[in-house]
């Protein structure tokens, strides 16, 4: 899949995992690689006082800010097609207009203000839960590789694009591709009496994932699947296995920043101890 992948580039350790993981990306798929640093001045905008070569210091922030990225990147992956730039505006419009022209936006878990722990995670959630491509956030502190991605799957036809992309970062990466589907026994309290077969609950279960996902089995022979049916809460299952990457889908309506994603989507990138790729419908 050639295209463009697009990363948000901040000077943080989270964004410096973030351009790692979109470099290994790039290369895997032959993208080019946008490295971005929104260069946000309203923050430092205090009209009462003289500039006194304010706006050039942020300029020269902005640019080691880049240099670094690319260091990182080039490192990771020296034959990259790469471009990198500063565009003004909040962290959060710059994204999301980047991400109209991207096949994937890849950020870090935190960082992406321009003061440390001020509306960072509003930032990444909006972010997510707006952008006209698939999200990668990207934690500084995950751990080594395990070859294996995680998805949810649902009953609904909006998890198909997850489906979809987690099928093919597993056969780009090689990696096994783990089908997470949670249950639970509805409970009845004006029937408390109602029983139910676990089993055949369990194997229901299993054949709405076969069903669900048969189509991309058999355009990915290549790629290994492992049914993880659990009863559990969505959220807890999805996190519980140990993966490189957690995908997961999102509803994409709503009007308020992270309440497009769903409840769903917002624990999964809360909880996650990896990354996790948001893919809208």
């Amino acid at each position: 899949m050639a295209g463009v992948i697009v990363v948000g580039a901040d000077g943080s350790a989270p964004g410096a995992a973030a351009v790692g993981w979109a470099a290994d990306d790039a290369a895997r798929t032959g993208a080019e690689l946008r490295i971005v640093h929104a260069l946000d001045r309203q923050p430092y905008a205090v009209t009462r006082f003289p500039d006194y070569g304010q706006g050039n210091y942020l300029l020269m922030a902005a640019a080691k800010v880049l240099e670094a990225a690319e260091a990182t990147a080039r490192a990771r992956q020296p034959s990259l097609r790469l471009h990198a730039q500063v565009v003004e505006g909040t962290p959060a419009a710059v994204l999301l207009d980047q991400a109209r022209q991207a096949d994937e936006l890849v950020i870090g878990s935190r960082g992406l203000g321009g003061f440390a722990g001020a509306l960072l995670g509003s930032v990444t959630m909006h972010v997510a839960g707006h952008a006209a491509c698939p999200v990668v956030v990207v934690r500084a502190e995950g751990g080594g590789p395990v070859g294996e991605i995680g998805v949810g799957i649902g009953d609904s036809d909006v998890c198909e694009p997850a489906i979809g992309y987690a099928f093919e970062q597993a056969r780009l990466r090689g990696a096994r591709l783990r089908l997470i589907r949670a249950w639970q026994i509805p409970v009845h309290a004006f029937a408390p009496e109602i029983a139910y077969d676990v089993d055949e609950v369990r194997a229901a279960q299993h054949e709405a994932v076969r069903a669900r996902t048969a189509g991309w089995r058999e355009s990915c022979p290549e790629v290994t699947v492992v049914e993880d049916v659990q009863s559990a809460h969505p959220v807890e299952a999805l996190t519980g296995a140990p993966c490189d990457l957690i995908v997961v889908g999102s509803h994409g309506r709503g009007a308020f920043g992270s309440l497009v994603l769903g409840s769903v989507s917002r624990g999964v990138l809360h909880h996650a101890r990896c990354a996790v790729a948001v893919v809208r419908p």
